[in-house]
């Protein structure tokens, strides 16, 4: 895509900021997230008797996705070109990434709807996503190098393209069978294998590469698994909430469980995102998981053998609304902090180009994105 991204962004303007490209398209995603729950809140518009979603929300849906998958590619180009590349745009990008990394899955979900794919398999693609978008920070924690395969740039070409043919074709589209197999079972076969053979394994490697010729950072055992606690801590509460839920909360409230999830995976993933730029240890506990851990032991706690009666299901209920605003607004406090201590501490703007530009720190090379890429 760099060919195309190369080109589109001599149609910026060079007083745009790079992180302003970078909000704005983050905040495309975010529409689309309200608008199509808006209208299929429950994933249930996919069914035989649906209430059917416009097929302009789809249209409009693709192109929102398309124009936010470009603004990510070329706000370091950007920030290039007007000299004010530093390491708050790679935070102010990543970070936004890692909460996009929930609201894009869940776009598909509604086209396949509850009754192909349960929720209960939407969590556990959900987790796979997480995973594939979180092993390339740690792995960058311990080299010092973030490499991002190709399989970035077909999901968002895939899930675009995917979502104009809904546009165009209509949802029942995919209800047809390709050789005897669904497109939704084919779809979450792919994410699970993609990742097996074109994602981890390459990680693996190059964390031991790394290690072998002593390029990386060389820490030790236990520091180079801390990044991984907290994450694995998240997918054990979450999956025990939703597994031993006696209310089902995964099927009442899917959309907002997932949001929940997603906004704890965002907060740990920010903290490893500053921990690798400031080359300091990372975080073994996210304390944000206090809660969840508080919440999780009173919904699935055996309350019959206590001779306390179940939990009602509109306590549960409650008890995710309150937990996801929350968890929400702190996230939201965290980051602004954040970007708003580094803008202080570089003595800049983050959505404005200083006057005086700051000394470039990357390589200028139109075929590199943030190093990363």
């Amino acid at each position: 895509m760099h060919p195309f991204w190369n080109k589109i962004v001599l149609f910026c303007p060079r007083w745009i900021a790079p992180n302003l490209l970078t909000f704005t398209g983050f905040l495309l995603t975010v529409v689309n997230f309200f608008l199509i729950a808006y209208y299929d809140y429950d994933f249930r518009a996919a069914t035989k008797t649906p209430i059917p979603i416009p097929d302009w929300v789809w249209i409009l849906a693709a192109i929102n996705l398309f124009v936010a998958y470009t603004l990510d590619g070329i706000d370091g180009k950007q920030a290039r070109r007007t000299g004010t590349s530093g390491p708050l745009g790679e935070l102010f990008d990543h970070g936004l990434d890692s909460y996009s990394a929930v609201l894009i899955p869940i776009y598909m979900f509604t086209i396949f709807g509850a009754a192909d794919l349960p929720p209960v398999r939407m969590y556990f693609i959900t987790l796979n996503v997480f995973l594939n978008f979180y092993l390339p920070h740690v792995e960058k924690y311990l080299t010092g190098v973030m490499f991002l395969p190709w399989g970035y740039d077909f999901v968002m070409w895939g899930v675009s393209i995917t979502l104009a043919i809904t546009g165009i074709l209509g949802a029942d589209f995919w209800q047809i069978p390709v050789f005897g197999v669904k497109p939704c079972h084919i779809f979450e076969m792919t994410l699970y294998v993609s990742a097996v053979i074109t994602s981890h394994p390459i990680i693996i490697y190059n964390v031991y590469k790394a290690y072998r010729d002593k390029t990386g950072k060389m820490r030790t055992f236990s520091e180079a698994i801390r990044p991984l606690v907290p994450l694995s801590s998240l997918f054990i509460l979450c999956t025990a909430w939703v597994l031993c839920s006696r209310n089902g909360i995964i099927d009442m409230e899917p959309r907002l469980y997932f949001v929940m999830c997603g906004t704890l995976f965002s907060n740990i993933c920010c903290r490893l995102i500053v921990a690798q730029m400031s080359d300091t240890r990372a975080d073994l506990w996210n304390g944000l998981l206090n809660l969840l851990c508080v919440v999780t032991f009173i919904t699935i706690l055996p309350y019959p053998a206590l001779g306390i009666p179940e939990l009602n299901i509109h306590i549960e209920r409650y008890l995710l609304y309150g937990l996801t605003c929350v968890v929400t607004i702190a996230h939201i406090h965290y980051g602004a902090g954040v970007v708003r201590e580094m803008c202080h501490h570089f003595r800049i703007r983050c959505f404005k180009i200083p006057t005086t530009p700051i000394p470039q720190t990357t390589p200028p090379a139109d075929d590199m994105e943030d190093i990363e890429l």
